[in-house]
């Protein structure tokens, strides 16, 4: 299957366990990638044939930008449901959440959620 990479969106949200995160807020840093055959629109140079990045980036963004989930886990389903729902061309999509700055103690470069969901058949 052919596979459309959205890298490492960035986002501002407000998300979290934590009181701190909710009020605050902190970045996000979101990848998507879509498994959707891509044939036509290679061979057709139409847009009708695939799917916008743009509208994948809106669709993210309302989603990481808009009400606040308590987990990460939460925020990467939300993202799945709506691509998978908006797009009828993608048959499966795989959602990275990155959260770069975690109120955790320690030293790491980030935490991440990454789940891979496809298209429920019937």
């Amino acid at each position: 299957m052919d596979k459309i990479h959205i890298e490492q969106m960035k986002f501002y949200g407000y998300h979290g366990v934590l009181p701190e995160e909710n009020t605050l807020g902190q970045r996000y840093i979101v990848t998507v990638q879509l498994e959707l055959d891509l044939q036509k629109a290679g061979q057709s140079d139409d847009l009708k044939e695939t799917v916008n990045y743009a509208d994948v980036y809106k669709v993210t963004q309302t989603i990481v930008e808009g009400k606040p989930y308590q987990l990460v886990e939460t925020v990467a389903e939300k993202i799945a449901d709506s691509l998978l729902s908006t797009f009828e061309k993608v048959h499966q999509c795989t959602i990275k959440v990155i959260k770069p700055d975690p109120p955790i103690a320690g030293h790491y470069e980030s935490v991440a959620v990454e789940i891979t969901r496809s298209r429920s058949i019937g």
